[in-house]
């Protein structure tokens, strides 16, 4: 049977551990702060402000909360912001790329700390592999392997080739790997869940949900109005990403949506599972549009990935994904597949996310672009919105300062601009030795 994009049954949905239920705005209601979208960074943001003292956050969900990528993520927890810091390196200069190099490396320890702090049952587990499959991959790896020592000090990292890469990997396809065993991965939509408890019992967040806006009245108090109430806010954020829907005109010309897939294996044997990962880790390889997977907690693998060339929705998820995993795993030919699902991503043009205020409304924020590697970025990244929030930061000033260019024909010929970025994504892969 085919599997269509916008399912909402996900290895996320039929394993979560939390069951939330929050509900729709019937009144109007004044707020400090007013957060439109339940996803990560509208949670986090939420967490990270009432953690520094704010008193009355609204979050408004259209849906309920993980509806977007929150909920459809391969669960990756890996370094970096962005898909190449090159991009953006003439304009933050040499210092500020050292900087966001650094800040690259919170993510997984912020994870780590809330998931400690607010007892979040979210299945974190240790250890991330990237995967290189020819000699060009294989030096990038080593330099990423320099890079990650630098600055991190606390995990263990080492780099493998030939036969041992199938130390940390069943599969032969691969000739070199790096293994980040500060990375990891984690059920992602358990995590949100967790920290969206936190946030409404312990810090009094106002959480609503199947509360889309409706109407957004900028001025010295925002006034966000719904079907059924209005939201009166000293300042607000805009935290929808791929989900924005032309809501706000400014942020909707500066990303472009394009989709990823993921599958869910039926339960395997502890045998195979050790077979395709010794460590129990996560995966990808390092092409400019990655395969990515990992094995859960109850033995199955998660696999994902997306069109690395033509933009477009494959009509059959389970079929189009499972070819996929073949070619990495071929000896899982018999295995079923029990769930595929997919969702869009919002990209921008220097695959760098998009962080500040609106040019004329200074007590309107907003988050968005994670261009597909949202899980562990967006921590870092909602903290430092926070900061901005608050009062600025250095870090805020920074990310910031990056330039978001307006993606021109993109509402009518969305798939053609995504397939033209991607081709040019893969071929300025060669030069970067990532393909």
């Amino acid at each position: 049977m085919a599997m269509h994009v916008d399912e909402s049954a996900t290895y996320y949905t039929a394993t979560k551990k939390y069951f939330l239920n929050f509900p729709q705005l019937e009144q109007d209601i004044d707020a400090d702060v007013v957060i439109i979208g339940g996803g990560f960074s509208g949670i986090h943001t939420a967490l990270e402000l009432a953690e520094q003292g704010v008193k009355n956050i609204v979050v408004l969900e259209a849906h309920y909360l993980g509806f977007g990528g929150s909920g459809r993520n391969g669960g990756q927890v890996m370094a970096g912001i962005g898909h190449d810091l090159e991009n953006v390196k003439h304009e933050v200069g040499e210092e500020g790329l050292k900087t966001i190099f650094e800040l690259s490396e919170l993510g997984p320890q912020i994870m780590r700390e809330r998931i400690e702090k607010y007892k979040i049952d979210a299945d974190f587990t240790n250890g991330y592999t990237y995967l290189g499959f020819n000699s060009r991959q294989a030096k990038t790896l080593k330099g990423w392997e320099k890079q990650f020592k630098t600055m991190n000090t606390r995990d263990e990292i080492y780099y493998l080739e030939g036969k041992d890469v199938q130390q940390v990997i069943g599969s032969e396809v691969y000739g070199s790997a790096l293994v980040h065993m500060g990375g990891g991965h984690v059920h992602s939509l358990n995590l949100l869940l967790g920290e969206a408890k936190a946030c409404s019992e312990i810090y009094g967040v106002k959480i609503f949900e199947h509360t889309p806006a409706v109407e957004v009245t900028y001025g010295k108090k925002i006034t966000v109005r719904t079907a059924k109430g209005c939201v009166m806010a000293n300042k607000m954020v805009w935290a929808c990403d791929s989900f924005l829907n032309k809501l706000e005109p400014e942020l909707h010309k500066t990303t472009i949506n394009t989709y990823a897939f993921q599958l869910m294996t039926e339960p395997l044997s502890d045998e195979l599972i050790n077979k395709i990962s010794p460590i129990r880790g996560a995966y990808s390889d390092i092409r400019p549009v990655i395969d990515y997977y990992r094995v859960t907690k109850e033995n199955r693998l998660l696999f994902g990935a997306a069109t690395p060339l033509v933009d477009y929705i494959p009509q059959d998820l389970k079929e189009w994904n499972r070819q996929l995993m073949l070619k990495v795993f071929p000896y899982l030919d018999q295995v079923k597949i029990d769930l595929a699902w997919g969702g869009p991503m919002a990209s921008t043009k220097n695959l760098f996310p998009q962080i500040g205020t609106l040019k004329d409304h200074d007590n309107v924020f907003y988050v968005q672009g994670y261009c597909g590697f949202g899980v562990t970025p967006s921590q870092i990244i909602c903290k430092i919105l926070a900061q901005g929030i608050l009062g600025g930061s250095e870090h805020f000033k920074l990310l910031s300062s990056v330039s978001k260019p307006e993606i021109p024909f993109k509402d009518s010929m969305r798939a053609t601009m995504c397939t033209l970025g991607k081709v040019l994504h893969q071929i300025k892969g060669y030069g970067q030795g990532r393909r």
